[in-house]
C-alpha cells in the first residue's frame, strides 16, 4: 500500500477510534504512531518518542494554556461570574428576554477571563439557569441561550482554541486576538436579537422581570469593576504591546488570583479545586497536542496533503468554493467531535490548501482571517447535534428540560451563527481591520 493510501484510510480509522470513545490524544498517537513504522520503519518513531515530548511542552508560547486556564477557574471559583450576572440582570432584566440577553451578555464578560466554552458555559449556567427557570423562562430559552452564549468563550479573546491555531500555524498570537474581537462582538449582538425575535414571536417564554434602579446598578456594577479592570488591563496589554501574550495571562492570573483570595466565600479547599482542575485540563490540552504532533508527522510523511492541495488547485475552482467546501465540512465535523481535536487534525491539512488560494489578500491576513472564520465554525459545532458539547453540559444542569428541548432551543442561535459566518466570509475586513489599526 503505498503512503498517500495510507494517509488517506488514516482519517476513517481515527474517527472510528473516537466513536468508539478511545481519548483523542491516544487515538492520534495510535494512527499516527503506526502509519509512520507502515511507512518508515521503527527507528524514526522510537526516535520521535524519545525527542517530541521535550520540544513540545518546552515551548514557551505554550505556557499560556494553563495561564489562562488558571485565571479562568480563579474567576469561577472567586464568584466573578455571579456578579456578571447579576449586574447584567439588572440592566437588562426589566425588558422582555432580558435575563436570557443578560446571561449571554455575562457569557461574553466571563469568556473574556475564561477563553474556554465549556467552561464558560457550566460556570455560567450554574449561576444563571436557576434564576431563568425561577423567572418562568421557558426551557428551551433558558437552556439554549446559555448553551449558545457559552460559545463565547472560545471567540472572545483570550482564547486557548486560538492560541493553538496561532502556534500550529505560526501566527502573532496578539493579532490573532485583535482579529477576534469584532467577530465576538457580532456573535453577542446576534445572540441578543435572536432572543428579542424569539420573545417577540413568543412572549411568554422570556417574561420580564422588576425594573432594578439605577443606585442598585451602580452598587452591583461596584463588585464587578476590577473585573473590567483585569480584562482591559490583560488584552489591552497584549494589544498594545505592554507584554507578551503568556506575561499579559500571568498579570491576568495575578489579578484574578487576588480578587478570588479575598472573596469571603473563597477557601483553601476552592484554591484547591482551582489548582487541580487547572491541571486536569492542562494535561488533557497537552495530551491531545503530543497525540497530534505523531499523526501530523505522519500525515506530513504521507504526503497526502500535498496531493489533495494539488487535485483541489487543478479543479478550478474559485477560492471562495474552496473556502466554503472547508467551511462546510468543518460544520459536519463539528456535529461529531470535540473542537480542539478537530483544529488539531485538521489544520495541517486545510492551512496549506488555504493559504496558497489567492483571496485578495496578503499570505499573513489569509491565515489570519481563516483562522477567525474557522474559530467560529468550530464555535457553531459545539451547540449543533448530535455532539454539541455545550448542549450536553447545560442540559445536565437543567434536570426539568429535554435534550430534545434543549437542541430546539439552540437552533435560533445556530441561525445566527450561520449568518454570521456569511458575514465574514464576504467581508474580510470586519476580522481584519483591528488588526491594521492596532499592529
Amino acid at each position: 500500500m503505498d503512503r498517500v493510501t495510507l494517509g488517506i484510510i488514516a482519517f476513517p480509522i481515527l474517527f472510528g477510534c473516537l466513536a468508539l470513545r478511545v481519548p483523542v490524544g491516544i487515538s492520534m498517537f495510535v494512527v499516527g504512531s503506526g502509519g509512520t513504522i507502515l511507512i518508515a520503519g521503527w527507528l524514526p518513531i522510537l526516535s520521535q518518542v524519545k525527542t517530541s515530548a521535550w520540544h513540545l511542552f518546552s515551548n514557551y508560547s505554550l505556557s499560556v494554556i494553563p495561564l489562562f486556564l488558571l485565571m479562568g477557574n480563579f474567576a469561577a471559583k472567586g464568584g466573578m461570574s455571579q456578579a456578571l450576572f447579576k449586574f447584567m440582570g439588572a440592566c437588562l432584566g426589566h425588558y422582555r428576554g432580558g435575563a436570557a440577553m443578560a446571561a449571554v451578555g455575562a457569557c461574553a464578560g466571563f469568556g473574556a477571563i475564561c477563553g474556554s466554552s465549556i467552561a464558560t458555559a457550566a460556570t455560567m449556567g450554574r449561576v444563571a439557569l436557576p434564576e431563568l427557570r425561577k423567572l418562568g423562562y421557558s426551557g428551551a430559552l433558558s437552556t439554549g441561550s446559555l448553551a449558545a452564549g457559552g460559545t463565547l468563550g472560545i471567540l472572545i479573546p483570550p482564547s486557548v482554541i486560538l492560541i493553538i491555531y496561532s502556534i500550529l500555524t505560526e501566527q502573532n498570537i496578539a493579532k490573532m486576538f485583535s482579529a477576534a474581537f469584532i467577530p465576538g462582538l457580532i456573535a453577542l449582538a446576534g445572540y441578543i436579537l435572536t432572543i428579542y425575535l424569539v420573545v417577540r414571536f413568543d412572549p411568554n417564554s422570556g417574561p420580564r422581570r422588576a425594573y432594578v434602579n439605577y443606585t442598585k446598578r451602580l452598587y452591583l456594577f461596584k463588585s464587578i469593576w476590577k473585573i473590567i479592570l483585569i480584562f482591559f488591563l490583560v488584552i489591552g496589554g497584549i494589544y498594545l504591546g505592554w507584554f507578551t501574550p503568556t506575561e499579559g495571562a500571568a498579570v491576568g492570573v495575578a489579578g484574578t488570583g487576588l480578587l478570588a483570595i479575598l472573596h469571603p466565600k473563597f477557601g483553601f479547599k476552592d484554591f484547591q479545586d482551582v489548582v487541580e482542575d487547572t491541571a486536569i485540563s492542562s494535561a488533557m490540552i497537552f495530551i491531545i497536542l503530543l497525540g497530534a504532533e505523531f499523526f501530523n508527522s505522519f500525515i506530513a510523511l504521507s504526503q497526502v496533503t500535498n496531493h489533495i492541495s494539488d487535485w483541489i488547485l487543478t479543479q478550478q475552482l474559485s477560492p471562495y468554493a474552496i473556502l466554503i467546501v472547508i467551511l462546510l465540512i468543518y460544520l459536519l465535523m463539528g456535529c461529531l467531535m470535540d473542537s480542539l481535536a478537530m483544529i488539531l487534525l485538521t489544520i495541517p491539512v486545510f492551512y496549506p490548501i488555504l493559504i496558497n488560494l489567492d483571496f485578495g489578500l496578503s499570505s499573513e491576513d489569509a491565515a489570519i482571517w481563516f483562522g477567525i472564520l474557522t474559530l467560529v465554525v468550530v464555535e457553531v459545532g459545539l451547540i449543533t447535534p448530535p455532539v454539541g458539547l455545550n448542549v450536553f453540559v447545560i442540559n445536565k444542569l437543567a434536570k426539568d428540560v429535554s435534550i430534545v428541548e434543549t437542541f430546539k432551543g439552540v437552533l435560533p442561535f445556530v441561525v445566527s451563527d450561520i449568518l454570521r459566518i456569511i458575514l465574514l466570509v464576504l467581508f474580510p475586513s470586519l476580522t481584519l481591520y483591528l488588526v491594521h489599526l492596532i499592529h
